[in-house]
C-alpha cells in the first residue's frame, strides 16, 4: 500500500504542482481581460466564446509585444528612446527607486556576460560544521572588503522548497568552496527539501566537492 501511495504522489505532485503555476498565470491574464472594454476583448471581436480563447490569445499578443520592443530597442534609435524615457522616470522620487533596483536585478541575472547565479557555491551555515548551498551574486562590495580587511563575495542563500525566497549573506573568499553542480541541479535539489541528489562525474552521489577542496579545507569540508 506504502509503495502505491508513493508511487501515486509522484505522478500527481508535479502535475498540481504545474497546474497551480499555471493557474496564477491564467488568472492574471483574465485580470488584464477584465481591464479591457467588452467591445474590444478578443471573445467579441472574434465573435468566439470558446473558453481560454481571450488567454490564448493574451499570451500570444505579451509574446508578440515582448520580440517587437527587443527589436525595437536593439538599435540606435530604440535605445535613445529607452534613455529618454529612462530620464523621465529617474525624475520621479519614489518610481525612480523602484525602476532603478528592478531594472539593476534583471541586468544582472538575465545578462549572458554577468556572474550573477552562475556559481553555486559550498558555505558553512548556520554554523561551523553545517554545511549549505548557496549562489552567488555579486562580488564588488567594496566599502565592506575596505572595512572588514576581508575579500567578500555576496551569496544568496535560497529557502526550501521555494528557492526564490531566501536572504544574502557576505562570506569572506577563503571560506566558500565553489561546486561543480550547475544552477539548474541545485536548485532541483533545494525544491525537493534535498531528495534529488546530484551525481556529481566523481562518482560520488550527492556530492560534489572535489578532493583537492577536502585535502585544502579539511575532513569537514
Amino acid at each position: 500500500m506504502r509503495r502505491y501511495l508513493i508511487a501515486g504522489l509522484l505522478v500527481w505532485v508535479p502535475l498540481v504542482i504545474t497546474g497551480l503555476v499555471l493557474k496564477i498565470l491564467v488568472d492574471v491574464l483574465k485580470w488584464f481581460l477584465q481591464l479591457l472594454p467588452g467591445t474590444i476583448r478578443p471573445d467579441a471581436l472574434l465573435g468566439l466564446d470558446a473558453p481560454g480563447i481571450g488567454i490564448a490569445i493574451m499570451l500570444t499578443v505579451v509574446v508578440i509585444i515582448v520580440l517587437v520592443t527587443g527589436v525595437i530597442v536593439a538599435n540606435i534609435f530604440g535605445r535613445q528612446l529607452v534613455n529618454a524615457w529612462e530620464s523621465l522616470l529617474g525624475r520621479i522620487p519614489f518610481v525612480r527607486t523602484i525602476y532603478t533596483s528592478a531594472k539593476q536585478v534583471s541586468e544582472t541575472i538575465l545578462s549572458s556576460q554577468g556572474k550573477s547565479f552562475r556559481k553555486v557555491l559550498l558555505i558553512e551555515y548556520p554554523r561551523k560544521g553545517l554545511w549549505t548551498l548557496c549562489f552567488q551574486t555579486g562580488s564588488s562590495v567594496g566599502e565592506v572588503q575596505a572595512k572588514t580587511g576581508e575579500e567578500v563575495v555576496t551569496v544568496f542563500v535560497p529557502t526550501t522548497p521555494n528557492p526564490t525566497s531566501g536572504f544574502i549573506i557576505l562570506v569572506p573568499r577563503k571560506d566558500v568552496i565553489e561546486l561543480e553542480m550547475s544552477v539548474d541541479v541545485a536548485l532541483k535539489m533545494v525544491i525537493s527539501l534535498g531528495v534529488l541528489e546530484p551525481q556529481w562525474k566523481g562518482g560520488c552521489s550527492g556530492s560534489s566537492i572535489p578532493a583537492s577542496d577536502v585535502a585544502q579545507n579539511g575532513p569537514n569540508a
